[in-house]
Protein backbone atom coordinates (compact mmCIF):
# COMPACT_ATOMS: atom_id res chain seq x y z
CA UNK A 1 0.00 0.00 0.00
CA UNK A 2 1.44 3.35 -1.06
CA UNK A 3 1.73 6.22 1.37
CA UNK A 4 2.29 9.87 0.44
CA UNK A 5 5.10 11.75 2.15
CA UNK A 6 5.06 15.53 2.48
CA UNK A 7 8.13 17.73 2.79
CA UNK A 8 8.89 21.41 2.49
CA UNK A 9 11.59 21.52 -0.19
CA UNK A 10 13.35 24.07 -2.33
CA UNK A 11 13.18 23.53 -6.07
CA UNK A 12 16.80 22.35 -6.06
CA UNK A 13 16.09 19.84 -3.28
CA UNK A 14 12.99 18.64 -5.11
CA UNK A 15 14.98 18.05 -8.30
CA UNK A 16 17.55 16.04 -6.35
CA UNK A 17 14.83 13.90 -4.75
CA UNK A 18 13.10 13.43 -8.09
CA UNK A 19 16.34 12.28 -9.70
CA UNK A 20 16.97 9.83 -6.87
CA UNK A 21 13.46 8.37 -7.17
CA UNK A 22 13.80 8.20 -10.98
CA UNK A 23 16.75 5.84 -10.60
CA UNK A 24 19.50 8.24 -11.64
CA UNK A 25 22.78 6.31 -11.66
CA UNK A 26 25.11 9.33 -11.70
CA UNK A 27 24.74 13.05 -11.09
CA UNK A 28 27.52 15.28 -12.39
CA UNK A 29 27.94 19.01 -12.81
CA UNK A 30 29.86 22.16 -12.03
CA UNK A 31 28.76 24.41 -9.14
CA UNK A 32 27.03 27.61 -10.15
CA UNK A 33 24.33 29.62 -8.40
CA UNK A 34 21.38 29.02 -8.53
CA UNK A 35 21.93 25.31 -9.37
CA UNK A 36 24.61 24.24 -6.89
CA UNK A 37 22.51 22.62 -4.18
CA UNK A 38 21.02 20.01 -6.54
CA UNK A 39 24.05 17.73 -6.62
CA UNK A 40 24.94 18.39 -3.00
CA UNK A 41 21.45 17.29 -1.95
CA UNK A 42 21.51 14.34 -4.35
CA UNK A 43 24.76 13.16 -2.76
CA UNK A 44 23.39 13.74 0.77
CA UNK A 45 20.34 11.61 -0.08
CA UNK A 46 22.59 8.74 -1.13
CA UNK A 47 22.94 9.40 -4.85
CA UNK A 48 26.20 8.95 -6.73
CA UNK A 49 27.38 12.50 -7.48
CA UNK A 50 30.56 14.25 -8.57
CA UNK A 51 31.85 17.69 -9.52
CA UNK A 52 33.47 17.85 -12.95
CA UNK A 53 36.16 20.40 -13.92
CA UNK A 54 33.60 22.24 -16.07
CA UNK A 55 30.10 21.90 -17.55
CA UNK A 56 31.22 20.48 -20.89
CA UNK A 57 33.09 17.64 -19.19
CA UNK A 58 30.09 17.08 -16.91
CA UNK A 59 27.78 16.77 -19.91
CA UNK A 60 30.22 14.42 -21.65
CA UNK A 61 30.28 12.12 -18.62
CA UNK A 62 26.48 12.23 -18.42
CA UNK A 63 26.18 11.41 -22.12
CA UNK A 64 28.48 8.42 -21.69
CA UNK A 65 26.17 7.12 -18.96
CA UNK A 66 23.18 7.53 -21.29
CA UNK A 67 25.02 5.78 -24.15
CA UNK A 68 25.45 2.85 -21.74
CA UNK A 69 21.63 2.61 -21.37
CA UNK A 70 21.70 4.01 -17.84
CA UNK A 71 20.36 7.29 -16.40
CA UNK A 72 22.29 10.50 -15.71
CA UNK A 73 21.66 13.96 -14.32
CA UNK A 74 23.83 16.94 -15.26
CA UNK A 75 23.47 20.31 -13.52
CA UNK A 76 24.67 23.82 -14.33
CA UNK A 77 23.62 27.44 -14.42
CA UNK A 78 22.68 29.17 -17.66
CA UNK A 79 26.17 30.44 -18.53
CA UNK A 80 27.49 26.94 -17.89
CA UNK A 81 25.08 25.72 -20.57
CA UNK A 82 27.11 27.84 -23.01
CA UNK A 83 30.24 25.89 -22.09
CA UNK A 84 28.46 22.58 -22.77
CA UNK A 85 26.60 23.73 -25.89
CA UNK A 86 28.92 21.93 -28.32
CA UNK A 87 27.98 18.59 -26.82
CA UNK A 88 24.25 19.21 -26.42
CA UNK A 89 23.59 20.38 -29.98
CA UNK A 90 25.13 17.21 -31.42
CA UNK A 91 23.78 14.86 -28.73
CA UNK A 92 20.31 15.92 -29.91
CA UNK A 93 21.27 14.40 -33.27
CA UNK A 94 22.95 11.25 -31.96
CA UNK A 95 20.24 10.54 -29.44
CA UNK A 96 20.78 8.28 -26.43
CA UNK A 97 19.91 4.75 -25.38
CA UNK A 98 19.29 5.51 -21.71
CA UNK A 99 18.11 8.73 -20.08
CA UNK A 100 19.89 12.07 -19.65
CA UNK A 101 18.38 15.08 -17.88
CA UNK A 102 20.13 18.45 -17.80
CA UNK A 103 18.97 20.92 -15.18
CA UNK A 104 19.86 24.43 -16.32
CA UNK A 105 19.16 27.19 -13.79
CA UNK A 106 18.61 30.65 -15.30
CA UNK A 107 19.23 33.80 -13.29
CA UNK A 108 16.78 36.57 -14.32
CA UNK A 109 17.90 39.81 -12.72
CA UNK A 110 21.49 38.54 -12.50
CA UNK A 111 21.58 37.97 -8.74
CA UNK A 112 24.94 36.23 -9.23
CA UNK A 113 25.65 36.15 -12.96
CA UNK A 114 27.22 38.21 -15.72
CA UNK A 115 24.19 38.00 -18.01
CA UNK A 116 20.53 36.91 -17.93
CA UNK A 117 20.19 34.77 -21.04
CA UNK A 118 17.22 32.46 -21.56
CA UNK A 119 17.93 28.72 -21.84
CA UNK A 120 14.71 28.16 -23.80
CA UNK A 121 16.03 30.16 -26.76
CA UNK A 122 19.22 28.09 -26.89
CA UNK A 123 17.33 24.82 -26.48
CA UNK A 124 14.97 25.79 -29.31
CA UNK A 125 17.97 26.45 -31.57
CA UNK A 126 19.47 23.07 -30.64
CA UNK A 127 16.27 21.03 -30.95
CA UNK A 128 16.31 20.09 -27.26
CA UNK A 129 13.03 19.50 -25.40
CA UNK A 130 12.39 21.73 -22.37
CA UNK A 131 10.26 21.25 -19.25
CA UNK A 132 9.58 24.25 -16.97
CA UNK A 133 8.41 23.60 -13.40
CA UNK A 134 6.52 26.39 -11.62
CA UNK A 135 7.13 25.24 -8.02
CA UNK A 136 8.90 22.55 -6.00
CA UNK A 137 6.15 19.99 -6.54
CA UNK A 138 6.51 20.30 -10.30
CA UNK A 139 10.30 20.36 -9.93
CA UNK A 140 10.02 16.90 -8.36
CA UNK A 141 7.35 15.59 -10.75
CA UNK A 142 8.93 17.03 -13.90
CA UNK A 143 12.35 15.64 -12.98
CA UNK A 144 10.97 12.14 -12.69
CA UNK A 145 8.99 12.60 -15.90
CA UNK A 146 12.03 14.04 -17.72
CA UNK A 147 13.93 10.78 -17.13
CA UNK A 148 10.97 8.81 -18.44
CA UNK A 149 10.50 10.97 -21.54
CA UNK A 150 14.24 11.13 -22.24
CA UNK A 151 14.33 7.35 -22.41
CA UNK A 152 11.07 7.21 -24.38
CA UNK A 153 12.32 9.50 -27.16
CA UNK A 154 16.03 8.79 -26.85
CA UNK A 155 17.11 12.41 -26.42
CA UNK A 156 18.54 14.56 -23.58
CA UNK A 157 15.83 16.59 -21.82
CA UNK A 158 16.35 20.08 -20.39
CA UNK A 159 14.70 21.05 -17.11
CA UNK A 160 14.78 24.85 -17.03
CA UNK A 161 14.51 26.45 -13.61
CA UNK A 162 14.97 30.06 -12.57
CA UNK A 163 16.25 31.64 -9.37
CA UNK A 164 12.90 31.69 -7.51
CA UNK A 165 12.08 28.09 -8.44
CA UNK A 166 15.54 26.90 -7.43
CA UNK A 167 15.62 28.61 -4.03
CA UNK A 168 11.97 28.96 -2.93
CA UNK A 169 10.40 26.33 -0.68
CA UNK A 170 6.99 24.78 -1.30
CA UNK A 171 5.38 21.54 -0.12
CA UNK A 172 6.19 18.42 -2.12
CA UNK A 173 4.17 15.22 -1.96
CA UNK A 174 5.84 12.00 -3.08
CA UNK A 175 5.46 8.27 -2.77
CA UNK A 176 8.73 6.51 -2.04
CA UNK A 177 7.20 3.15 -2.91
CA UNK A 178 7.22 4.20 -6.58
CA UNK A 179 10.95 5.00 -6.58
CA UNK A 180 13.07 3.23 -9.20
CA UNK A 181 16.53 1.76 -8.90
CA UNK A 182 19.26 2.73 -11.41
CA UNK A 183 18.89 0.60 -14.55
CA UNK A 184 21.48 -2.03 -15.36
CA UNK A 185 24.04 -0.53 -17.74
CA UNK A 186 24.84 -2.19 -21.04
CA UNK A 187 26.56 -1.14 -24.26
CA UNK A 188 25.40 -2.16 -27.72
CA UNK A 189 27.48 -1.03 -30.67
CA UNK A 190 25.71 1.36 -33.05
CA UNK A 191 28.33 3.33 -34.97
CA UNK A 192 25.95 5.21 -37.33
CA UNK A 193 23.95 6.50 -34.35
CA UNK A 194 26.87 7.68 -32.23
CA UNK A 195 29.65 8.72 -34.60
CA UNK A 196 28.51 12.08 -35.95
CA UNK A 197 30.45 12.33 -39.19
CA UNK A 198 28.46 14.13 -41.95
CA UNK A 199 27.19 10.91 -43.51
CA UNK A 200 25.67 9.82 -40.20
CA UNK A 201 24.63 13.29 -39.03
CA UNK A 202 22.40 14.06 -42.03
CA UNK A 203 19.93 11.22 -41.35
CA UNK A 204 20.33 11.90 -37.61
CA UNK A 205 19.04 15.44 -38.16
CA UNK A 206 15.97 14.04 -39.91
CA UNK A 207 15.41 11.68 -36.97
CA UNK A 208 15.69 14.58 -34.53
CA UNK A 209 13.02 16.60 -36.35
CA UNK A 210 10.73 13.54 -36.43
CA UNK A 211 11.22 13.12 -32.65
CA UNK A 212 10.36 16.77 -32.07
CA UNK A 213 7.23 16.43 -34.22
CA UNK A 214 6.17 13.37 -32.23
CA UNK A 215 6.86 15.19 -28.96
CA UNK A 216 4.76 18.12 -30.12
CA UNK A 217 1.76 15.89 -30.81
CA UNK A 218 2.20 14.25 -27.40
CA UNK A 219 2.56 17.64 -25.72
CA UNK A 220 -0.61 19.02 -27.29
CA UNK A 221 -2.59 16.48 -25.26
CA UNK A 222 -0.37 16.17 -22.17
CA UNK A 223 -1.30 17.18 -18.64
CA UNK A 224 1.96 19.11 -18.28
CA UNK A 225 0.18 22.21 -19.53
CA UNK A 226 -2.58 23.39 -17.19
CA UNK A 227 -5.55 25.52 -18.18
CA UNK A 228 -7.50 27.52 -15.57
CA UNK A 229 -10.76 29.09 -16.73
CA UNK A 230 -11.20 32.78 -16.18
CA UNK A 231 -14.22 34.68 -14.87
CA UNK A 232 -15.69 35.96 -18.11
CA UNK A 233 -13.75 36.31 -21.33
CA UNK A 234 -11.85 39.58 -20.89
CA UNK A 235 -8.28 38.44 -20.23
CA UNK A 236 -6.29 35.30 -20.92
CA UNK A 237 -2.67 34.89 -19.79
CA UNK A 238 -0.19 32.38 -21.18
CA UNK A 239 2.65 31.89 -18.70
CA UNK A 240 5.39 29.48 -17.64
CA UNK A 241 7.48 28.82 -14.56
CA UNK A 242 7.06 31.06 -11.54
CA UNK A 243 5.51 33.76 -13.76
CA UNK A 244 2.33 31.66 -13.89
CA UNK A 245 1.85 32.00 -10.13
CA UNK A 246 2.55 35.73 -10.21
CA UNK A 247 0.01 36.08 -13.02
CA UNK A 248 -2.58 34.20 -10.97
CA UNK A 249 -2.02 36.50 -7.98
CA UNK A 250 -2.03 39.65 -10.11
CA UNK A 251 -5.18 38.76 -12.06
CA UNK A 252 -7.27 36.18 -10.16
CA UNK A 253 -10.19 36.52 -12.62
CA UNK A 254 -8.09 35.96 -15.73
CA UNK A 255 -7.87 32.69 -17.60
CA UNK A 256 -4.42 31.10 -17.23
CA UNK A 257 -2.69 28.67 -19.57
CA UNK A 258 0.38 27.43 -17.67
CA UNK A 259 2.96 25.92 -20.01
CA UNK A 260 5.01 23.11 -18.46
CA UNK A 261 6.49 21.59 -21.65
CA UNK A 262 7.75 24.67 -23.49
CA UNK A 263 9.78 23.17 -26.32
CA UNK A 264 8.23 22.00 -28.54
CA UNK A 265 5.58 24.59 -27.64
CA UNK A 266 1.94 23.32 -27.75
CA UNK A 267 0.75 26.10 -30.09
CA UNK A 268 -2.52 24.37 -31.04
CA UNK A 269 -3.65 24.02 -27.44
CA UNK A 270 -2.66 27.59 -26.67
CA UNK A 271 -4.53 28.81 -29.77
CA UNK A 272 -7.72 27.08 -28.56
CA UNK A 273 -7.27 28.78 -25.19
CA UNK A 274 -6.60 32.20 -26.71
CA UNK A 275 -9.80 32.11 -28.79
CA UNK A 276 -11.86 32.22 -25.58
CA UNK A 277 -10.58 35.66 -24.57
CA UNK A 278 -10.85 39.16 -25.96
CA UNK A 279 -7.33 39.99 -24.86
CA UNK A 280 -4.33 37.64 -24.50
CA UNK A 281 -0.87 38.35 -23.13
CA UNK A 282 2.18 36.21 -22.47
CA UNK A 283 3.95 36.44 -19.13
CA UNK A 284 7.40 34.84 -19.00
CA UNK A 285 10.77 35.45 -17.37
CA UNK A 286 13.53 36.24 -19.84
CA UNK A 287 13.26 36.33 -23.61
CA UNK A 288 9.90 36.78 -25.38
CA UNK A 289 10.31 33.12 -26.32
CA UNK A 290 6.66 32.06 -26.24
CA UNK A 291 5.46 35.48 -27.38
CA UNK A 292 7.55 35.30 -30.56
CA UNK A 293 6.52 31.74 -31.45
CA UNK A 294 2.82 32.37 -30.79
CA UNK A 295 2.75 35.59 -32.80
CA UNK A 296 4.63 33.85 -35.62
CA UNK A 297 1.89 31.21 -35.60
CA UNK A 298 -0.70 33.94 -36.14
CA UNK A 299 -2.25 34.00 -32.66
CA UNK A 300 -3.85 37.22 -31.49
CA UNK A 301 -1.26 37.85 -28.78
CA UNK A 302 -0.30 41.31 -27.59
CA UNK A 303 3.21 42.51 -28.26
CA UNK A 304 5.41 42.17 -25.20
CA UNK A 305 7.17 45.42 -24.37
CA UNK A 306 10.95 45.12 -24.14
CA UNK A 307 10.69 46.40 -20.56
CA UNK A 308 9.37 43.07 -19.30
CA UNK A 309 12.40 41.19 -20.58
CA UNK A 310 14.67 42.36 -17.76
CA UNK A 311 14.90 41.01 -14.22
CA UNK A 312 12.78 38.61 -12.20
CA UNK A 313 9.00 38.53 -12.42
CA UNK A 314 6.90 39.34 -9.34
CA UNK A 315 3.27 40.20 -8.62
CA UNK A 316 3.72 43.97 -8.89
CA UNK A 317 5.54 43.60 -12.18
CA UNK A 318 2.81 41.23 -13.42
CA UNK A 319 0.13 43.82 -12.55
CA UNK A 320 2.11 46.50 -14.38
CA UNK A 321 2.43 44.33 -17.50
CA UNK A 322 -1.30 43.61 -17.49
CA UNK A 323 -2.03 47.33 -17.13
CA UNK A 324 0.51 48.26 -19.81
CA UNK A 325 2.23 50.53 -17.31
CA UNK A 326 5.61 51.18 -18.90
CA UNK A 327 6.43 53.72 -16.19
CA UNK A 328 6.55 50.97 -13.57
CA UNK A 329 9.83 50.74 -11.69
CA UNK A 330 10.79 48.20 -9.08
CA UNK A 331 11.65 49.82 -5.74
CA UNK A 332 15.39 50.25 -5.36
CA UNK A 333 16.44 48.78 -2.03
CA UNK A 334 19.51 50.14 -0.36
CA UNK A 335 22.03 47.36 -0.13
CA UNK A 336 25.59 47.08 1.01
CA UNK A 337 27.84 46.55 -2.03
CA UNK A 338 29.37 43.06 -2.09
CA UNK A 339 32.86 42.94 -0.65
CA UNK A 340 35.49 40.37 0.11
CA UNK A 341 35.25 38.83 3.57
CA UNK A 342 37.35 40.33 6.33
CA UNK A 343 40.66 38.54 6.39
CA UNK A 344 40.17 37.09 2.88
CA UNK A 345 43.56 36.19 1.34
CA UNK A 346 42.44 37.80 -1.94
CA UNK A 347 42.73 41.23 -0.28
CA UNK A 348 46.44 40.57 0.19
CA UNK A 349 46.80 39.04 -3.28
CA UNK A 350 45.59 42.16 -5.08
CA UNK A 351 47.34 44.82 -2.99
CA UNK A 352 50.74 44.43 -4.74
CA UNK A 353 49.05 44.49 -8.17
CA UNK A 354 47.44 47.83 -7.35
CA UNK A 355 50.68 49.21 -5.92
CA UNK A 356 52.60 48.23 -9.08
CA UNK A 357 49.93 49.77 -11.33
CA UNK A 358 49.13 46.48 -13.09
CA UNK A 359 46.51 46.13 -15.80
CA UNK A 360 44.58 43.14 -14.43
CA UNK A 361 42.71 40.79 -16.75
CA UNK A 362 40.45 39.11 -14.23
CA UNK A 363 38.19 36.10 -14.00
CA UNK A 364 35.09 34.76 -12.27
CA UNK A 365 35.05 33.86 -8.59
CA UNK A 366 34.81 35.67 -5.28
CA UNK A 367 38.11 37.38 -6.13
CA UNK A 368 36.14 39.29 -8.79
CA UNK A 369 34.99 41.44 -5.86
CA UNK A 370 38.50 42.89 -5.84
CA UNK A 371 37.25 45.03 -8.73
CA UNK A 372 35.02 46.88 -6.25
CA UNK A 373 36.06 49.76 -4.01
CA UNK A 374 38.16 50.13 -1.99
CA UNK A 375 40.53 47.73 -3.82
CA UNK A 376 39.57 48.53 -7.46
CA UNK A 377 42.14 45.96 -8.54
CA UNK A 378 40.60 44.30 -11.61
CA UNK A 379 40.12 45.77 -15.08
CA UNK A 380 38.30 43.06 -17.07
CA UNK A 381 36.01 40.10 -16.30
CA UNK A 382 33.86 38.40 -18.94
CA UNK A 383 33.55 34.64 -18.58
CA UNK A 384 35.17 31.62 -16.95
CA UNK A 385 38.82 31.25 -17.95
CA UNK A 386 38.95 34.34 -20.17
CA UNK A 387 41.52 36.15 -18.02
CA UNK A 388 44.49 34.42 -19.62
CA UNK A 389 43.39 34.87 -23.23
CA UNK A 390 42.37 38.51 -22.68
CA UNK A 391 45.67 39.24 -20.97
CA UNK A 392 47.57 37.70 -23.87
CA UNK A 393 45.55 39.71 -26.37
CA UNK A 394 46.43 42.96 -24.61
CA UNK A 395 50.08 41.93 -24.33
CA UNK A 396 50.21 41.29 -28.10
CA UNK A 397 49.06 44.77 -29.13
CA UNK A 398 49.78 47.28 -26.37
CA UNK A 399 52.94 49.41 -26.45
CA UNK A 400 55.72 47.71 -24.51
CA UNK A 401 55.46 50.03 -21.52
CA UNK A 402 51.76 49.16 -21.05
CA UNK A 403 52.09 45.52 -22.11
CA UNK A 404 54.58 44.90 -19.31
CA UNK A 405 51.93 45.93 -16.81
CA UNK A 406 49.40 43.30 -17.94
CA UNK A 407 48.80 40.29 -15.68
CA UNK A 408 46.08 37.64 -15.75
CA UNK A 409 44.46 36.65 -12.45
CA UNK A 410 42.47 33.42 -12.16
CA UNK A 411 41.19 31.26 -9.28
CA UNK A 412 42.10 27.65 -8.64
CA UNK A 413 38.70 26.21 -9.57
CA UNK A 414 38.49 28.44 -12.67
CA UNK A 415 42.02 27.39 -13.65
CA UNK A 416 40.83 23.80 -13.94
CA UNK A 417 37.47 24.83 -15.43
CA UNK A 418 38.86 26.61 -18.50
CA UNK A 419 42.26 28.08 -17.73
CA UNK A 420 44.33 25.18 -19.06
CA UNK A 421 43.64 26.03 -22.70
CA UNK A 422 44.68 29.61 -21.98
CA UNK A 423 47.98 28.31 -20.60
CA UNK A 424 48.43 26.25 -23.78
CA UNK A 425 47.83 29.39 -25.85
CA UNK A 426 50.34 31.34 -23.76
CA UNK A 427 53.06 28.73 -24.30
CA UNK A 428 52.22 28.21 -27.98
CA UNK A 429 51.90 31.91 -28.94
CA UNK A 430 53.89 33.85 -26.34
CA UNK A 431 53.77 37.66 -26.57
CA UNK A 432 57.11 39.37 -27.24
CA UNK A 433 57.01 40.82 -23.72
CA UNK A 434 56.17 37.49 -22.10
CA UNK A 435 53.25 37.24 -19.69
CA UNK A 436 52.43 36.70 -16.01
CA UNK A 437 49.54 34.55 -14.76
CA UNK A 438 48.60 34.69 -11.09
CA UNK A 439 46.50 31.86 -9.66
CA UNK A 440 44.76 32.95 -6.46
CA UNK A 441 44.41 29.54 -4.86
CA UNK A 442 42.11 29.47 -1.83
CA UNK A 443 41.68 25.67 -2.01
CA UNK A 444 37.96 25.72 -2.79
CA UNK A 445 35.25 26.95 -5.15
CA UNK A 446 34.31 29.66 -2.71
CA UNK A 447 31.82 31.86 -4.57
CA UNK A 448 29.19 29.11 -4.82
CA UNK A 449 29.57 27.77 -1.30
CA UNK A 450 32.98 26.09 -0.80
CA UNK A 451 32.67 23.20 -3.23
CA UNK A 452 35.61 20.97 -4.08
CA UNK A 453 37.64 21.08 -7.31
CA UNK A 454 40.45 19.01 -8.87
CA UNK A 455 43.04 20.97 -6.89
CA UNK A 456 41.64 20.27 -3.42
CA UNK A 457 42.23 16.52 -3.31
CA UNK A 458 38.63 15.93 -2.23
CA UNK A 459 35.49 14.74 -4.03
CA UNK A 460 32.00 16.29 -3.89
CA UNK A 461 31.28 14.49 -0.60
CA UNK A 462 34.69 15.70 0.72
CA UNK A 463 36.18 12.20 0.70
CA UNK A 464 39.85 12.04 -0.46
CA UNK A 465 40.83 11.66 -4.11
CA UNK A 466 43.74 12.49 -6.44
CA UNK A 467 44.95 16.09 -6.24
CA UNK A 468 46.22 17.98 -9.29
CA UNK A 469 49.14 20.34 -8.63
CA UNK A 470 48.76 23.62 -10.52
CA UNK A 471 52.50 24.36 -10.39
CA UNK A 472 53.42 20.94 -11.73
CA UNK A 473 50.90 21.35 -14.56
CA UNK A 474 52.35 24.76 -15.44
CA UNK A 475 55.88 23.35 -15.52
CA UNK A 476 54.82 20.39 -17.64
CA UNK A 477 53.13 22.72 -20.13
CA UNK A 478 56.34 24.68 -20.64
CA UNK A 479 56.13 27.80 -18.44
CA UNK A 480 59.69 28.90 -17.63
CA UNK A 481 59.10 30.51 -14.24
CA UNK A 482 56.84 28.91 -11.63
CA UNK A 483 56.65 30.21 -8.07
CA UNK A 484 54.47 29.96 -4.98
CA UNK A 485 53.82 32.48 -2.21
CA UNK A 486 51.50 32.89 0.72
CA UNK A 487 49.81 36.23 -0.05
CA UNK A 488 49.40 37.07 3.64
CA UNK A 489 52.82 36.16 5.02
CA UNK A 490 54.91 36.67 1.84
CA UNK A 491 53.38 39.88 0.51
CA UNK A 492 56.71 41.73 0.18
CA UNK A 493 58.45 38.74 -1.45
CA UNK A 494 55.56 38.30 -3.89
CA UNK A 495 55.61 41.96 -4.86
CA UNK A 496 59.39 41.89 -5.43
CA UNK A 497 59.18 38.70 -7.53
CA UNK A 498 56.27 40.03 -9.59
CA UNK A 499 58.03 43.35 -10.22
CA UNK A 500 61.10 41.47 -11.45
CA UNK A 501 59.16 39.16 -13.80
CA UNK A 502 57.13 42.01 -15.30
CA UNK A 503 60.41 43.39 -16.65
CA UNK A 504 61.38 40.18 -18.48
CA UNK A 505 60.16 38.66 -21.74
CA UNK A 506 59.55 35.30 -20.06
CA UNK A 507 56.40 33.37 -19.16
CA UNK A 508 55.60 33.20 -15.46
CA UNK A 509 52.93 31.54 -13.34
CA UNK A 510 52.61 32.50 -9.68
CA UNK A 511 50.38 30.60 -7.27
CA UNK A 512 49.20 32.60 -4.25
CA UNK A 513 48.09 29.95 -1.79
CA UNK A 514 46.09 30.58 1.35
CA UNK A 515 42.89 28.62 2.15
CA UNK A 516 39.57 30.46 2.30
CA UNK A 517 38.79 31.14 5.96
CA UNK A 518 35.21 29.89 5.62
CA UNK A 519 36.22 26.74 3.74
CA UNK A 520 38.98 25.96 6.25
CA UNK A 521 36.55 26.31 9.15
CA UNK A 522 33.96 24.10 7.47
CA UNK A 523 36.55 21.48 6.57
CA UNK A 524 37.77 21.40 10.17
CA UNK A 525 34.20 20.78 11.32
CA UNK A 526 33.77 17.96 8.80
CA UNK A 527 37.01 16.31 9.85
CA UNK A 528 35.97 16.52 13.49
CA UNK A 529 32.54 15.07 12.69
Amino acid sequence: MSEKNRKLLSGNEAVALGALHAGCALGVGYPGTPSTEILETFSFLGGNAEWAPNEKVAAEVALGVAFAESSSLVTMKHVGFNVAQDLFFTAAYSGIQGAMVAVVADDPGMASSQNEQDTRSLAFAGGLPVLEPSDSQEAYDFTRLAFELSRKWGIPFILRTTTRIAHSNTVVEFDESTASKPPRANFNRDIPARVMVPGHARPAHLRLRKKLADMLEWNENSNLNTEIDGVGNELGIIASGVAAHHARDAAPDAGIFRVGFSNPLPVRSIAAFAKKYKRCIVMEEGDPYMTTLLKAAGLNIEDRAEKWRFGEMNVDKARAQIAGNLEFQMPVLKARPPQLCKGCPHVFSFAPLVELGCIVAGDIGCYTLAAMKPISGMDTQICMGASIGMGLGMRHVLPDEQARKVVSVIGDSTFFHSGLTGIAEMVYNPPSTGHVVIVVDNSTTAMTGQQENPGTGRKLDHSPTNKIDILAVAKAMGIANVAEFNPVRDSAKFKEYLSEKLKTNELTLIALRQPCLLAAANLAKMKKA
